[in-house]
């Protein structure tokens, strides 16, 4: 009896990565073993930095902030202490962008925490 080999799932396994690896240069995107290792490493960097993308807007939410709130005297760790004791319920993805393109109801809402 002839051996018998799954050669369809092979071959959509083979055609996903090779289509994963479009693009890439070379050899990255033409053999199917460097195409591999190419996508794995490719996917881990996603995964990473899926994480550290939500670090990074954090961080520059934070900035315009502070930019923001010393514009009218009052420093970041004191302008989210206020808005957290009278309970002002803005994210700082939300008070970033008051700061930056609504300047006028950014200083309302350090007004209101004064």
């Amino acid at each position: 009896m002839p051996r018998s080999v799954n050669a369809v799932a092979s071959r959509r396994r083979r055609k996903r990565i090779m289509s994963l690896a479009k693009g890439y240069w070379g050899s990255r995107s033409k053999v199917y073993t460097i195409a591999k290792n190419t996508v794995e490493k490719g996917l881990q960097y996603a995964y990473r930095d899926r994480k550290t993308k939500k670090r990074e807007f954090r961080a520059l939410w934070i900035q315009r902030i502070n930019a923001g709130a010393r514009q009218h005297g009052i420093s970041y760790s004191q302008l989210m202490g206020k808005l957290s004791a009278k309970e002002i319920g803005l994210n700082r993805k939300v008070l970033a962008d008051l700061a930056m393109n609504h300047p006028d109801a950014f200083k309302a809402i350090v007004d209101a925490v004064k």
